[in-house]
């Protein structure tokens, strides 16, 4: 079974990815696709839900005879970034709580 990515998750991810330089949705796909299970279809909306929400900002640059439509953080995204990494820094906690196995459950199960 494979985890998967959705949500503020992606959101934060696709933050995260433009915080360290501008993105054409191509490449920013082949950047997820490296550590997530994800489809191009699943990202594009994400992309247009945060420019709609005024945490990225878009400008196109002529490539090749096309334009090639780059997507960078807003004032605001970096805002939210930093609200998403607190919260992910939190989530991320509960969740390894949870599913760290303590060495007393490891004991209890062999004396089973």
């Amino acid at each position: 079974m494979a985890m998967t990515i959705s949500g503020s998750l992606m959101e934060l991810c696709v933050l995260a990815l433009a915080a360290r330089e501008d993105l054409y949705g191509y490449k920013l796909t082949q950047q997820m696709k490296k550590r997530f299970e994800i489809s191009e279809s699943s990202l594009y909306p994400v992309l247009r839900r945060l420019t709609r929400a005024g945490l990225l900002k878009t400008y196109d640059v002529p490539q090749d005879g096309r334009m090639r439509r780059y997507y960078a953080l807003t004032e605001e995204g970096w805002k939210m970034l930093e609200t998403y990494r607190k919260e992910w820094q939190e989530f991320s906690g509960n969740i390894n709580d949870l599913v760290n196995l303590d060495p007393d459950l490891n004991q209890r199960r062999l004396s089973e």
